[in-house]
């Protein structure tokens, strides 16, 4: 079985309907769930999830330094040069949960939604405060394009929908929380005339205003789904339940295989499980 994927989890983490104790659920898996309910249900209900992509060491890398520089300046009260650059009236804040925020792996933030009893958490990338004593979210991102980076994109809609989270569970736990954000936008040059052994960078800092309307009716038909016996419908846009249904319509019984005979060669009938 490949190392990078195991489909059949463990029940441990898996929803059940008749548990009284609040149910985890990560940012991640709210957007799976906005991508397509059936990929949810079968991972969190059942226990088979999506093929995971493999890891982007580059991006991780970026993150990790972008955090000790931003560390630095909340050591020391003082706003990143990004902040002067663009005019942003902000520091870094410090805040002695802020490691904790920011580590996924130990939850990040999290909040009890009482009408759905659902545990929700995030790890966010960052959290900067306003002169005006507002918190503003900012996430990091990385690429390497020609183009001038942007949030145009359909697929950077999961981009925004993640920014709306943090700032709800912000809000949750009691934080007055900016509706504005920042992506902080990392890109690779490619118009180097030499490589050289470095890669240098150009940073954006993109402003987004969220919309965290949409997240408690969100919550609410995610638990209806998670109640159900059975899985909801294929998702028409969804390229995984696509590939599946594909599949499972034209797998053919038995299939022919050439076979060497000699200098000849036969045609022979064999089961797909050889």
């Amino acid at each position: 079985m490949s190392q990078y994927y195991n489909p059949f989890k463990s029940s441990r983490g898996l929803f059940n309907p008749d548990a009284n104790e609040p149910f985890q659920l990560s940012r991640s898996k709210i957007d799976l769930f906005v991508e397509c309910p059936r990929c949810f249900y079968f991972d969190r209900r059942i226990g088979i999830g999506r093929p995971p992509g493999f890891p982007f060491s580059l991006n991780a890398a970026v993150d990790m330094l972008l955090k000790k520089e931003f560390d630095y300046h909340r050591a020391n009260k003082t706003p990143h040069p990004f902040m002067k650059h663009y005019s942003i009236d902000a520091v870094p804040f410090a805040h002695p949960d802020i490691d904790a925020w920011r580590d996924s792996l130990r939850r990040g933030i999290i909040y009890i939604d009482p009408v759905t009893n659902l545990k929700i958490s995030g790890g966010v990338d960052d959290v900067w405060i306003g002169s005006d004593k507002k918190l503003i979210i900012a996430d990091y991102k990385a690429t390497a394009k020609a183009s001038e980076v942007n949030l145009d994109a359909e697929w950077q809609d999961g981009y925004k929908r993640q920014m709306e989270v943090y700032q709800w569970l912000f809000r949750k736990n009691g934080f007055d929380v900016s509706d504005t954000g920042y992506f902080v936008y990392v890109n690779g040059k490619l118009d180097a005339e030499v490589f050289d052994s470095k890669l240098e960078f150009d940073v954006k800092l993109i402003p987004y205003k969220g919309d965290t309307s949409w997240i408690e009716p969100k919550l609410k038909e995610i638990k209806k789904c998670l109640m159900e016996n059975t899985p909801p419908k294929d998702s028409s846009n969804c390229d995984y339940c696509a590939y599946f249904y594909a599949r499972e319509q034209n797998e053919p019984k038995e299939v022919s295989t050439p076979k060497k005979v000699g200098k000849k060669i036969k045609t022979s009938k064999t089961g797909l499980g050889i």
